[in-house]
């Protein structure tokens, strides 16, 4: 009798495993693995909002006077006082400028610089 020897025939492939094993995670984890940078990158650091208090807090000559009168008053009343009081102020820098024909921006600037001046005398303590 003869004897016949069955050569089975191999397909090569480039994919190691089995086809599910190469999506499902083997391949994909060493590739996941290359593709991932080693920089870890961070944010900006956050900033902090805004200060709302006054540089110039207890500094100027009118300053002792403004915390004795806000003490006696009440500081209710006191910014209430306070904001009619910078009312009329821009009222009569806008009446100014009106009268030598000064623009809106010029008028703008005017008042910023009244403020920056109440907060040097202390007027903003």
């Amino acid at each position: 009798m003869a004897t016949s020897s069955v050569n089975a025939t191999v397909f090569s492939s480039s994919f190691y495993g089995s086809w599910g094993s190469c999506i499902a995670g083997e391949d994909y984890s060493t590739m996941l693995v290359k593709t991932t940078p080693n920089v870890v990158r961070v944010g900006k650091p956050l900033r902090s909002g805004p200060m709302m208090g006054n540089v110039n807090e207890g500094k100027g000559i009118f300053a002792p006077l403004v915390v004795v009168t806000r003490n006696i008053v009440g500081k209710k009343r006191f910014n209430q006082l306070r904001g009619k009081a910078i009312a009329l102020h821009s009222q009569v820098i806008t009446e100014f400028c009106k009268s030598i024909g000064a623009d809106a921006k010029q008028r703008q600037g005017l008042i910023r610089l009244a403020k920056k001046n109440g907060e040097k005398l202390g007027f903003l303590a």
